[in-house]
Parts: C-alpha cells; sequence; structure tokens
C-alpha cells in the first residue's frame, strides 16, 4: 500500500530527456499522495498519546480537510475542522469537498478570513479547546514534524539512485522538505509553488539542512486557487495523450512548468525526471462548478 510506482511520460522530449511520474495519487482512494504520506505518523501519535479527536483547518476546496475526515472513519477518530470563510455556512452541500468531508462524520467550525490568519495563536487554539474538549491538533496543510517523517517515505533507494531531478508541488512546504531530506546529495530537488511569493524558503529551512533544492514561482498562474484557459486546456490534453490525471492546483501547474522548462532547456542533456504526483483528484468537481459558472472550458475527466 505504501509503495507507488513509476510511470514514464511516453512523449519524445529534446537532448534525451526522461520524464517519469511517481503515482502516489494511487497510494489510496481517499488519503492519496502526500495526505497519505503526511498523515501516517500523525495518526499513529494521535492513536498512542489516547486521543479520540483530530482538528486541523483548512479552506473551501482542501484535499487536507477531506483527507482527514476520510482517516477518521478508516482509523476510528472524531475528526473537527476549522475552515476558513463564514459564508461557506449555508453552502456545505454545493461544495463537493466539504460535502463529503461531512457525510464522513467531519463537524466544522467556520471563521472569518481574519480569524483563520490566527489560527496557530495561543488563545484560539486554547478557546476551540473549550468549545471540543480534548483532542489532536494537526496544523493547516498537515505540516509537521511527523508529516516531513512520513514524507522522507516517499523517494525509493532505486529513486536516489536513478534521477538526476525531482520535482514536486508545494502547498504548505512539508512534502519537498521530506524529499530534500531524503533525496542523495547529487540529486536536485525542485518546488513549483502555486502560491505567489517566496516565503516557503523560509518555511522550508525550518525542517531541511540540505542545499541541493530550489523553488520555481513562474507556474502559479495568478496564485493559490487561481487557473487559466491555458492550464486547463493543458490538463486535458496531457490527459488524453497520457492517460493521466492531474489537479489544476498543484501537480498540473507543475507538470505544466516541468514540460516548459524542458522546451527551454533547462534540464542538460540526458537528463532523468521525476515528477511527484501528490493526488489532490478530488477537487476537481469543486473546480469544474466554479468554471461552468464562468462560462469557461472545463477538466474532462474525474468530475
Amino acid at each position: 500500500m505504501e509503495k507507488s510506482q513509476n510511470q514514464k511520460i511516453e512523449m519524445v522530449f529534446p537532448n534525451g530527456i526522461e520524464l517519469y511520474i511517481k503515482r502516489e495519487d494511487l497510494l489510496h482512494p481517499i488519503i492519496s499522495g502526500n495526505k497519505f504520506r503526511k498523515l501516517k505518523y500523525n495518526l499513529e501519535e494521535a492513536k498512542k498519546l489516547g486521543f479520540k479527536k483530530i482538528l486541523t483547518f483548512g479552506g473551501a476546496f482542501s484535499n487536507h480537510i477531506v483527507a482527514v475526515a476520510g482517516a477518521g472513519v478508516a482509523f476510528g477518530f472524531e475528526t473537527i475542522g476549522v475552515i476558513r470563510g463564514e459564508e461557506l455556512i449555508d453552502k456545505v452541500q454545493e461544495n463537493p469537498s466539504l460535502a463529503f468531508a461531512q457525510q464522513n462524520g467531519m463537524r466544522f467550525h467556520f471563521v472569518d478570513r481574519t480569524t483563520y490568519r490566527d489560527k496557530s495563536d495561543k488563545k484560539f487554539v486554547e478557546s476551540l479547546h473549550d468549545l471540543y474538549g480534548d483532542f489532536y491538533l494537526i496544523p493547516e496543510g498537515g505540516t509537521n514534524q511527523l508529516a516531513i517523517k512520513g514524507c522522507e517515505e516517499i523517494l525509493t533507494a532505486k529513486d536516489k539512485s536513478t534521477f538526476d531531478f525531482v520535482c514536486c508541488a508545494m502547498g504548505t512546504g512539508g512534502t519537498i522538505s521530506g524529499i530534500i531530506n531524503s533525496a542523495n546529495a547529487t540529486q536536485e530537488i525542485i518546488g513549483f509553488s502555486s502560491l505567489k511569493g517566496g516565503f516557503l524558503s523560509d518555511v522550508i529551512r525550518n525542517f531541511v539542512q540540505k542545499e541541493n533544492w530550489n523553488i520555481n514561482c513562474e507556474y502559479n498562474f495568478g496564485g493559490y486557487g487561481k487557473v487559466s484557459d491555458e492550464l486547463i486546456r493543458f490538463l486535458n490534453i496531457f490527459h488524453q495523450q497520457t492517460n493521466i490525471s492531474l489537479d489544476p492546483i498543484y501537480t498540473g501547474k507543475m507538470m505544466f512548468g516541468i514540460l516548459d522548462l524542458i522546451q527551454k532547456d533547462y534540464f542538460p542533456a540526458h537528463s532523468k525526471i521525476l515528477a511527484i504526483h501528490t493526488g489532490g483528484l478530488q477537487g476537481i468537481s469543486g473546480m469544474n462548478d466554479l468554471l461552468r459558472k464562468k462560462n469557461k472550458e472545463t477538466i474532462q475527466y474525474n468530475d
């Protein structure tokens, strides 16, 4: 269950370059990709410490919220989601991600965006304890030291000896931190940020000691949750060519960036590149709902 397969992208690339994708999205039907890795040791710790409830944070289309709700059912925890956006209180059933989480027993605590920014504040967390009692807290996106430990298991020994470059989409920085820690020192790790700004570098440095990594912010398509007609067309064409589904928030932007950099000769001749598929496909339905409201082209798979 915890080993994913590398799939070669059967395209003709210049200069003898080879591109593979690690299918972490196939690890689990609900707790897929990097969420499986991030939650693994957190769930073990919660169980060991005797917690019955897990509380975490996320937005309207959060893969993390969906995964925690699914994990709660699978491993016997009550789950509580602190959700960004009070306007969503009466719209849960219109949101596929939140509806799924609720169907899997997650209780929601909706807060406005200003309050949500203080989610790490001690007094705010204490107020949540007053409301919900004792719980095991997992941060937004699942990134903490135990999550890093889980993500260190993504690369196999063969991956470390085979690939020159390892590419990973980025949200909170946890997945790439684990990859950096476990990678061979001769490998270059490239993070493709789904967010504007380079602040994630400071987050990553809290978890890693190596310097063989960099963050590319050129393919965020306007920032987190933002897409363009060009990106949607790319996702559909890539699926037609490879039969691999990518999500529009993370892995789609990463793969767009990798293929563009290959064409721009960023990678040396005969490079072997491994792209990590971190899952996130559950968010496609919600994105398509937004695209339909704007009379835009939709993602033609996994909806």
